[in-house]
């Protein structure tokens, strides 16, 4: 078993209930093979904390530039919670040292591997509500992930691929974009999506992803070749 003291002492947290901890890192594909651990997946835990993260990001960015609009906060915050991003914390925070994972999954290390470390940072958040309150996880989210905001302002990463698509297509062609998943396919644990973006009914180009929001986002990079917009 993972030594979660370690992880709660790194990362200044103390959980009440210690199995709340131990579920957000427990992965579908963990409990295949071991179906009399004692503990549910992380996907309920990972649903409530999207919305809480979501939540505190939100209040964060409309409390501290009281002067931006609405469209320039919706981006930064974007940037923020997106799963690349979310990645990034979760691996500097040492999450992979304690991913319950199925012996297959373990030794998957690319794009899947990334999609479960967003995922899991989401469930931790879930686990810290529902154990100690909003309170801890606004201090949480302020103190790993939040003090990023400063560097995509500074290098303007907040203007990813889907956002420049809709604005070249509106401004060139005066149509707004339109995504539609074309396919997926895979187990729950590990689903990719296929994803076509349109303009009216013509399909520009199609985007893989292992989430909806990625294939989308894959979708609009190629576009953006395509129409030779970049």
């Amino acid at each position: 078993m993972k030594n979660f003291d370690l992880f709660e002492k790194k990362l200044g947290l103390s959980f009440n209930n210690k199995d709340l901890l131990t579920q957000a890192f427990v992965h579908r594909s963990y409990l295949n093979e071991n179906p009399e651990f004692g503990l549910d997946q992380n996907e309920r835990l990972e649903f409530l904390g999207d919305a809480v993260l979501e939540l505190v990001v939100t209040e964060e960015l409309y409390k501290q530039y009281p002067e931006k609009a609405e469209g320039e906060l919706t981006n930064w915050r974007a940037a923020l919670v997106n799963a690349k991003m979310l990645t990034r914390v979760a691996e500097e925070l040492g999450f992979n040292d304690f991913l319950l994972l199925s012996r297959g999954e373990t030794k998957e290390l690319g794009k899947a591997r990334q999609y479960i470390l967003a995922n899991t940072f989401e469930s931790l958040v879930g686990a810290l509500y529902l154990d100690s309150g909003y309170k801890d996880c606004d201090v949480f989210i302020k103190k790993y992930l939040i003090k990023h905001l400063s560097d995509i302002i500074a290098t303007g990463s907040y203007k990813d691929a889907k956002s420049h698509f809709q604005e070249q297509a509106q401004d060139k062609d005066g149509i707004t974009p339109v995504y539609k998943i074309l396919k997926e396919w895979g187990p729950d644990h590990k689903k990719k999506f296929t994803v076509g973006v349109y303009l009216k009914e013509t399909l520009v180009t199609e985007g893989e992803g292992y989430s909806k929001q990625e294939a989308e986002e894959e979708a609009a990079k190629k576009a953006l070749e395509v129409k030779n917009w970049n």
